[in-house]
């Protein structure tokens, strides 16, 4: 057995594996992922006999969080030949992957889980349910344009977009030209469209168009489970660096972390509603508490209260110390509604 990353040549080897695996997704779409996404992303594999036998992907992604630009990476494509199944070779997979994240400096990662019960061990929590909105053919508005999106009008729909959701949203993908010229190519390989609305020449809206979406958008029609997103904490520091506080408060505690030793640690987290936190070094005699790695996801992104995260397994704290971190602004606003 042999764990390792592919070097960008090499990423087409592991098509026959996602063709194997991931069967439901249709020839169009496959040819769409191994020509455009493959380009730049990572693919760590484990080999058997000279074969690919396991797979993980990262697609890099440039986030918004909380008015500071991250890059960060959308782990995909998680995949076993049946027959190497429960060897551990996930496991070994998401270990080597969130260590190289944390040596490159990222502070989370994220995905789209088949089951969330297969992330909850490796300390990833649900922060989000993706919300799509579709297009559905209605009389057109006197003062509204509605027309397929092209290339010509996606750097248009970047700055379209970034500026709505800066005003909606803590954290989400940052768009671009390429960002969306790239998106219609996904949209048309599934045989669907993005549709822009136009008011006085101006972009005011868009809704995907795809098969089967008219119904959804008329609520008719359920395509499927609504996806959702997991969260995993790849550096500690640099998460809590992020956040903003809603008055002055200090507070030690311990973090705890199964996978990633770096991330264990005694840290003292001070600041104000003005300076967003601050971090020092604590020390273990002044620590008020001790939180998991994944109860902190749930707290910074909004998904558990504190009183909540207090609840899980392996999770002390003293009551000024639940005090202290209800100061915490929550990373709660989230859109990240990207399938790869």
């Amino acid at each position: 057995m042999r764990l390792r990353k592919l070097e960008l040549q090499e990423h087409q080897a592991s098509q026959s594996l996602y063709e194997e695996v991931f069967n439901e997704d249709s020839a169009r779409f496959v040819e769409y992922y191994y020509t455009e996404k493959t380009k730049d992303n990572q693919i760590y594999v484990i080999e058997v006999d000279g074969r690919i036998r396991s797979m993980l992907h990262l697609n890099p992604y440039s986030l918004w969080v909380n008015g500071s630009r991250k890059e960060a990476n959308y782990i995909v494509a998680v995949a076993t030949q049946k027959e190497y199944r429960k060897r551990g070779y996930m496991a070994s997979l998401l270990k080597k992957s969130l260590e190289d994240m944390y040596q490159a400096g990222e502070a989370f990662t994220f995905l789209m889980p088949a089951s969330e019960s297969i992330y909850l061990p490796f300390d990833f929590r649900t922060v989000y349910e993706q919300k799509k909105r579709y297009y559905r053919q209605e009389e057109p508005l006197e003062d509204i344009c509605i027309k397929e999106a092209t290339d010509a009008d996606c750097k248009e729909l970047a700055e379209f977009a970034n500026k709505y959701l800066a005003e909606h949203f803590q954290i989400f993908a940052i768009r671009d030209e390429a960002y969306y010229q790239r998106l219609l190519k996904e949209y048309k390989s599934d045989g669907g469209s993005l549709m822009i609305f136009r008011k006085d020449g101006r972009i005011v809206d868009c809704k995907i168009c795809i098969p089967g979406g008219e119904k959804a958008a008329e609520g008719k029609e359920v395509l499927e489970e609504t996806p959702k997103i997991m969260i995993r904490i790849v550096d500690v520091r640099r998460i809590l660096m992020s956040l903003s506080l809603r008055s002055l408060m200090g507070v030690s505690f311990q973090v705890t972390d199964p996978i990633i030793e770096e991330n264990n640690r005694c840290l003292l987290l001070t600041g104000t509603e003005f300076s967003g936190v601050m971090l020092m070094e604590g020390k273990p005699e002044n620590s008020e508490g001790t939180i998991t790695i994944a109860a902190l996801a749930s707290l910074i992104f909004g998904a558990e209260t504190v009183d909540e995260a207090c609840q899980e397994k392996d999770v002390q704290m003293s009551e000024r110390m639940k005090e202290e971190l209800n100061k915490i602004i929550p990373l709660s606003k989230i859109y990240l509604n990207e399938v790869v």
